[in-house]
């Protein structure tokens, strides 16, 4: 049990800082970032790390492969919250061959570095980020990753909510969809508190995601499944099959998961984050060639393509607005922006068509001017484009520093895993 008021954060996967600075605009005296780990493999540069640790003077920051840290380092800092942001990939897993009991999941795959932390330090809480793909891939498999992590989160001993989070919807700039998972260790004060409620009441109305982020309270006209995760993960990762909703709940195995529908707060237009005009340099303006392009980008199409196999096939394309509205929040920012692509945002102000400037990418995540000054104009896009909304971020730390409020904190007790 910790001695002190704060709740000692270790940071994974930290990128520029998304994380933290959201847990530190909410309440910089609860949160505490002892650990914070980024490492951009295959890469001399070290772009996000740099801008991390230039932001950041407090904790200790590495920049090594996470798969190259022991165990005991991880002990050493002895979390009660793990935040991180990690990729999509294929988490099937399998029984190695040496013994029966032995699990192994795909090497390189970043959710195993997850759950070795989380078996290393059994943290309190813990809060992490993904594509909302998350919840359907594989695309042969229905589900599968997401519940072999929910499997995963059982055996350590955690309850699980999950939400798909549309950032426009709750008032931020960006339609930013993304699926935001919070575990619970069982046996803490929290959790003994929730264990009140049915799921139902979790999903709508008290749960870690409904109290800051409300849902329509209307579940007979949501779609609502429920199942039980099988006992074995291997067994889940050969033959589990389920249609995620966008939000749920999982404890002790049991699932329940409806298609939640927002109450939706007023976004944030993209006009209101545009720099003065004055203050854009001129090298974002678009030249009559590059707006050709552009022109063509956006249109539809209709273009006969050859496969690989010699099959001759029509790519068919639909049109989109030639510029991003002003009157209406961004769309979803990917790493490509400010290239030369459909995606990138494209506005008009004062009858001349631009790309937005980086200062604008990272106010439409939230971030303060400037936060990644220092890169290439490409790499601040490409981070930027990598990056979570921060103001989503503050309002769940405003949430767990209330559970924290409420909740007097309590000693862990860890669950044994299942045999």
């Amino acid at each position: 049990m910790k001695n002190d008021n704060t709740l000692h954060v270790m940071e994974l996967f930290a990128g520029v800082g998304g994380f933290r600075l959201g847990l530190e605009k909410a309440n910089p005296f609860l949160f505490d970032i002892t650990w914070a780990n980024q490492w951009e493999p295959s890469r001399k540069a070290q772009d996000a790390f740099e801008c991390y640790t230039r932001n950041f003077q407090s904790g200790v920051h590495s920049n090594e492969d996470i798969a190259t840290i022991s165990n005991e380092t991880f002990e050493q800092y002895s979390p009660d919250l793990v935040v991180g942001g990690f990729p999509c990939q294929d988490y099937s897993v399998a029984r190695t061959l040496s013994g029966e009991q032995g699990i192994q999941g795909k090497k390189g795959v970043l959710f195993w570095e997850i759950k070795r932390v989380l078996e290393s330090t059994h943290p309190k809480y813990v809060l992490l980020e993904n594509v909302d793909r998350l919840l359907k891939s594989p695309s042969a498999q229905r589900g599968r990753d997401f519940a072999v992590m929910l499997t995963t989160f059982r055996d350590l001993g955690y309850t699980v909510e999950w939400r798909v989070i549309n950032a426009a919807e709750y008032g931020f700039a960006q339609r930013r969809r993304r699926v935001f998972i919070f575990a619970y260790k069982n046996g803490i004060s929290f959790s003994d508190s929730q264990n009140e409620f049915n799921n139902e009441e979790i999903v709508f109305k008290e749960g870690f995601f409904a109290k800051p982020f409300p849902i329509k309270d209307e579940p007979f006209k949501n779609r609502v499944d429920s199942v039980k995760l099988p006992k074995d993960i291997v067994d889940v990762s050969d033959n589990f099959s389920f249609n995620f909703h966008t939000a749920g709940i999982m404890r002790n195995g049991k699932i329940y998961t409806v298609h939640a529908d927002p109450v939706i707060t007023k976004p944030t237009p993209l006009g209101d984050i545009l720099l003065d005009e004055e203050l854009v340099d001129e090298k974002y303006y678009l030249s009559p060639e590059v707006e050709e392009k552009f022109k063509y980008l956006r249109g539809p199409k209709k273009i006969e393509r050859t496969s690989a196999s010699g099959h001759k096939y029509v790519f068919s394309e639909g049109g989109m607005s030639p510029t991003d509205l002003l009157d209406m929040p961004g769309r979803t920012m990917l790493t490509s922006e400010g290239s030369t692509n459909r995606s990138t945002h494209i506005v008009e102000v004062n009858g001349r068509k631009r790309l937005l400037a980086p200062i604008e990418c990272e106010r439409l995540n939230g971030f303060p001017d400037d936060w990644t000054k220092g890169m290439t104009d490409r790499m601040r896009y490409f981070c930027m484009g990598n990056a979570l909304v921060v103001g989503l971020i503050e309002i769940m730390g405003n949430r767990i520093a209330e559970i924290e409020d409420i909740h007097t904190p309590s000693e862990v007790q860890i669950a044994l895993p299942l045999s």
